[in-house]
């Protein structure tokens, strides 16, 4: 094999993480790269992941999508961040927005002085404090602003999608930018005899399908990366023990569209609630090792907001990742490579940010493996990541109402976790390291959601006059409600820049 470029590439496997990897390549990799898909219509796709997190915009906007076209053809609608209920105890709720908490003050971040500030007595949700928390309670939404002046400029939003429509939405653009679509089963892999990379894969109806470069879109089967690579998988029990979901649609009701999705805790596990313009997406993550399947079923068809439109679906996983996600000449994809519960809606991110390092490292023909061991090192970081700030939210519950939730707050953490945690307990700091994903204000917002209020704060806050920072808290709380209060309600906002949308429910 010479160390000439990549020119081919396929792609086994469809859904949102195949179609979203061809539209990609096809769209950023030179002309001279000709990029195929497999993928079965008998092989069903698991299409549950249809809320996301910021960044998504970005690749949105890197492939060129129009944002109003897009809500239009995914049904989407608007996420401000994700509203948690009965997470910290029952009966409690707490909102995990985006954007952020007010705005530092003489070089001190703004959660400091709003510790410093309850531990005189003054006892306010921080979330008051955060304008995509309070638009989002008042059922508003406005996109962000560009000027920093602006109050607007604290805005963030990522979005809620039907994931089969991005999946055909991205499928139209790919294969008007040449991508080729190959319906068929893969069932045999050859590899060649010298190195162990892929040379073609085998379809039930005899054809092969060969290329330099193939990507696994696969799903849980990680048909290359497991079946023929050995990857080996890295279990994620230990920290989160949820291993089912059950799935379904409903008719919109409720609290209607709201722009944040709704994590509700319930005795094994959690129920999410995700709002689009056609239909609600439900669905109730739980560990089989205390809820029958059956169960599961009817807690989640009993917490409805309308008719349910779909029979249930079961799904069946083993949180954790793939030991290697890059090995010789494959390179695994969104749940190829792993899977974490959607509990703070990272599984699409995850394929994005694969595809983002997969662009940054393209290979030549030669495979060194220099790139693959790159690949691998951040992907481990940023699964890792996930992990922990996903064990986060079982470890600080205060339930003791059901042995899931008991057992819960028991359960060992990772050391990583453990050392954030104890950062934040002394003076409630957050220290990010290896481009985290997650923001200082996420962290804040779960760790204070959940009760775990440190025993103290950065005495640098002391330094600032408390009058002054006590007028500046009265006045940005203001400015908040009033800004929310002049933002469109969600669903009119939907109505005026994606009219007509036609999807029935």
């Amino acid at each position: 094999m010479t160390n000439g470029p990549v020119r081919s590439v396929l792609i086994v496997g469809g859904g949102t993480a195949g179609w979203m990897a061809a539209a990609a390549l096809s769209r950023m990799i030179p002309t001279g790269l000709s990029v195929t898909l497999v993928e079965s219509d008998a092989i069903g796709t698991i299409g549950v992941g249809e809320a996301t997190i910021p960044p998504i915009r970005a690749f949105n906007a890197a492939l060129g999508i129009d944002e109003a076209e897009f809500i239009a053809a995914t049904a989407g609608s608007f996420k401000l961040g994700i509203e948690f209920v009965g997470w910290g105890a029952t009966g409690e709720r707490y909102l995990h927005p985006f954007g952020v908490f007010g705005f530092d003050q003489e070089g001190v971040r703004f959660h400091q002085h709003w510790l410093r500030r309850r531990a005189a007595g003054v006892r306010e949700d921080i979330a008051d404090y955060a304008l995509c928390a309070v638009a989002a309670r008042e059922g508003r939404f406005m996109p962000p602003a560009s000027d920093p002046a602006s109050v607007l400029s604290q805005m963030n939003h990522a979005y809620h999608f039907d994931a089969g429509l991005y999946a055909a939405f991205l499928r139209t653009r790919a294969e008007r930018a040449g991508v080729v679509r190959v319906e068929g089963e893969v069932v045999e892999v050859i590899k060649e005899g010298e190195r162990g990379n892929v040379n073609a894969v085998r379809l039930a109806d005899s054809r092969i399908l060969a290329a330099d470069l193939f990507v696994d879109c696969s799903g849980f089967r990680g048909v290359l990366i497991e079946g023929a690579m050995q990857a080996g998988y890295e279990d994620w029990t230990p920290w989160l023990a949820c291993d089912r979901a059950v799935a379904v649609p409903c008719a919109t009701g409720g609290d209607g569209l709201t722009p944040f999705t709704r994590s509700t805790a319930r005795p094994a596990g959690w129920q999410w609630r995700i709002p689009l313009q056609h239909r609600t997406g439900n669905g109730y993550v739980y560990s089989s090792a205390y809820l029958s399947d059956d169960e599961a079923t009817a807690t989640l068809l009993a917490n409805l907001d309308g008719p349910a439109l779909a029979e249930p679906r079961l799904l069946r996983f083993t949180a954790g990742r793939r030991r290697r996600q890059w090995i010789g000449n494959v390179v695994a994809l969104g749940l190829a490579g792993g899977f974490a519960e959607p509990l703070e809606s990272t599984s699409i991110h995850m394929v994005q940010s694969g595809i983002s390092r997969l662009l940054a490292l393209f290979p030549d023909r030669e495979f060194s493996g220099v790139e693959a061991a790159t690949f691998n090192r951040q992907a481990d970081v940023q699964y890792d990541q996930v992990r922990d700030f996903l064990a986060l939210h079982y470890h600080l519950t205060h339930r003791d109402d059901s042995p899931f939730w008991r057992d819960a707050a028991a359960r060992a953490i990772p050391d990583t976790l453990a050392e954030k945690i104890a950062l934040w307990k002394r003076a409630g700091r957050v220290f990010r390291r290896d481009d985290d994903l997650f923001a200082e204000d996420s962290w804040v917002a779960v760790l204070l959601g959940q009760g775990l209020v440190p025993g103290g704060w950065d005495r640098m806050a002391d330094l600032t006059d408390p009058a002054m920072v006590e007028q500046r808290f009265v006045r940005l709380r203001a400015l908040f409600a009033d800004a929310a209060s002049r933002m469109p309600r969600h669903a009119d906002y939907i109505a005026r820049v994606a009219p007509g949308r036609q999807h029935a429910a």
